[in-house]
């Protein structure tokens, strides 16, 4: 499963949420001057105001600047692409709700125009909905790696292999996606990781003329939100971490707890499947974790065709079409269908449509630059082993606590031990000492953001807030959940975050 390692929310939508008619802090006009904690330098991006456009279906649509460097920012820049759903009551607006998705990689633009509509009503009526492509994705000057077909072959190859030549030819074509990441993007590498991304936000804020920062983060986008609360505390008016990622974990070790939420996740589905008259996988549990184990099994040996194109099922593409079904309850019927189709009827059709929705790969075989995108962050986020051998270690941790998914998770992440850019900055606690009250949710089982990061996260916090939804499914907001859509909306229309601890069925 040659996967990203944290994926967004935009796989496991639900689009509905409930609103809520509580009184609002209303945030005062931006300051023209860049806050305390902003580069020198940055004053001219800080000034800069957006000219919005229509863009089709009640969107609006800008680009922004922001420097390349923030170290040297009269050098090059870097433009931002954003749209927003405009507030529908002009009269009791609130401001700007920018969101993320997810990723790194996901694009927020494209985001806003599936998801904007599940937004509580208050949300929308009270707030302009914004996404924005971070630096390096989308339409944002976006990195650029493998092209269509390069691709089908980088997913195509063994990421669980089982021997000295399976791990050799898999490094090499590791190897062959970095360099072509190198051949086309060499120049945008060094500056599209987190750190920068959380910047730019800042731009974005005083950009659409708010004096605070209104967010709703997914996935990786809690990431990104936690950043951007370290660097801005002050400028924190209500921040919502959906699905949080653990910055004090690191870089391999995100894989193996990634896998293992995976694991979670699949023994819930196996758990559900066996209770059901048409289950194709057993009758317990057990029978229907080995049915699948030994299903992938003899896709290593023998994959199977399917009707979309000319490429075979793999156990590569199989392990990303099940692993993408996990993301969302909702899908779980369709991966039962998958799954029969393969094993019963010698068709990977389904498990190929739900990989290619994980990758992001569109009918006439071209892909959108998530892959490229999300590997340039991770790979400059944290340090990553310095060759294959230290690697290597991680992947039997994976598989013993994940045999499912541990192999395929973490080879994935290979090509960040040959990137040419590298950090030396270890993963830390982020604090966000001073920061408002930042609500923090957590799903309990979670397949792709396990739900102890949630839980660290908020404890990291000092003025973190954790809010639980029992249940599944990648992060919990667009699930609809009355519970959960009524304390998140309240708070950001309010600012008053629901009581720590709180627990949503």
């Amino acid at each position: 499963m040659r996967a990203t390692s944290v994926i967004g929310v935009t796989m496991a939508l639900t689009l509905a949420a409930m609103g809520c008619s509580d009184a609002a802090e209303r945030p005062e006009a931006s300051p023209k001057t860049p806050p305390a904690g902003s580069p020198a330098g940055t004053d001219a991006f800080y000034k800069q105001r957006l000219a919005w456009s229509d863009c089709g279906g009640g969107f609006q649509c800008a680009k922004a600047e922001v420097p390349l460097d923030y170290t040297k920012p009269a050098g090059g820049k870097m433009r931002i692409a954003l749209i927003r759903q405009p507030a529908k009551n002009k009269a009791q607006r609130i401001g700007s709700l920018f969101t993320n998705p997810g990723g790194p990689g996901g694009s927020g633009v494209d985001f806003i125009r599936q998801a904007a509509a599940g937004f509580g009503k208050d949300l929308q009526e009270r707030f302009d909905i914004v996404g924005f492509d971070p630096r390096g994705v989308g339409a944002s000057d976006p990195v650029k790696c493998m092209d269509g077909p390069r691709l089908d072959k980088y997913f195509s190859t063994d990421s669980s292999p089982d021997d000295r030549q399976e791990v050799d030819t898999l490094a090499a074509e590791s190897r062959n996606f970095v360099q072509a990441c190198r051949n086309n993007s060499s120049a945008s590498l060094p500056y599209v990781g987190t750190v920068n991304a959380a910047r730019d936000m800042d731009i974005l804020r005083a950009a659409v003329g708010d004096a605070k920062m209104t967010y709703y983060g997914a996935s990786y986008g809690t990431y990104l939100g936690a950043f951007y609360a370290q660097q801005f505390p002050k400028n924190v008016r209500a921040l919502v971490l959906d699905g949080a990622v653990d910055p004090k974990v690191s870089s391999t070790q995100t894989l193996v707890e990634q896998a293992k939420g995976f694991e979670t996740a699949f023994r819930a589905f196996a758990a559900d499947c066996v209770k059901r008259a048409d289950c194709p996988l057993g009758k317990t549990e057990d029978e229907a974790v080995d049915y699948v184990s030994d299903f992938l099994a003899k896709l290593d040996r023998a994959p199977l065709p399917q009707r979309r194109d000319t490429r075979k099922v793999t156990e590569s593409w199989a392990a990303t079409g099940i692993a993408t079904a996990l993301y969302a309850k909702e899908t779980w019927n369709l991966l039962r269908q998958a799954i029969d189709q393969a094993a019963n009827q010698n068709d990977g059709t389904l498990l190929m449509v739900l990989a290619d929705q994980m990758v992001e790969r569109k009918e006439d075989g071209s892909y959108s630059n998530q892959t490229a995108a999300n590997m340039a962050v991770n790979c400059v986020d944290k340090p990553n082993p310095a060759d294959l051998a230290g690697y290597e270690r991680y992947v039997g941790t994976a598989t013993k606590a994940s045999p499912q998914f541990g192999p395929f998770v973490v080879w994935g992440g290979l090509p960040c031990v040959y990137w040419p850019v590298q950090t030396k900055e270890r993963p830390q606690a982020i604090t966000a000492k001073g920061a408002a009250p930042i609500v923090v949710i957590g799903t309990t089982r979670d397949p792709a953001t396990p739900y102890k990061w949630s839980q660290s996260l908020a404890s990291q916090l000092d003025s973190g807030v954790l809010l639980t939804l029992e249940g599944d499914g990648h992060t919990a907001y667009l699930q609809a959940n009355p519970c959960i859509s009524r304390a998140t909306d309240r708070y950001l229309v309010t600012t008053k975050p629901p009581a720590d601890g709180t627990v949503c069925r």
